[in-house]
């Protein structure tokens, strides 16, 4: 029962951070369609939560726009505990999430080994 329980919360969180970017950011230089919140790890206390975070770009652009999250991270949890009515509101730590760069390089591979490997009409058996 506490497993669904913290999935519920996880779900809520993850889903709450990423609309209160919007307001953290509102009228700043950095560009929130780039940023995707893809999973929120709360411990099983409630008192931290792991963010995870895609960011599409070049390294450089990925580093600073997470250290600009995180630099609003008290203000995100701020926000957080005003719309969600939680015993306790998780300090948040921001990590960066690569599984998603990860799944391009695997499709891409696949791609080009498919080029590589036509499939004739001449041999049904291939």
């Amino acid at each position: 029962m506490a497993v669904k329980r913290v999935d519920r919360i996880n779900s809520l969180l993850r889903r709450a951070i990423g609309e209160a970017l919007y307001h953290v950011f509102a009228g700043e230089s950095i560009d929130l369609a780039a940023i995707t919140i893809t999973e929120v790890d709360c411990a099983p206390n409630l008192r931290t939560a792991r963010v995870m975070v895609s960011i599409f770009g070049h390294d450089d652009v990925r580093t600073r726009m997470l250290s600009q999250i995180s630099r609003k991270g008290k203000e995100l949890q701020t926000i957080i505990n005003r719309d969600l009515t939680l015993k306790y509101t998780p300090r948040l730590q921001f990590k960066l999430d690569l599984s998603v760069e990860k799944g391009d390089h695997v499709l891409d591979i696949l791609t080009r080994m498919d080029d590589k490997n036509p499939v004739s009409d001449d041999n049904p058996d291939v």
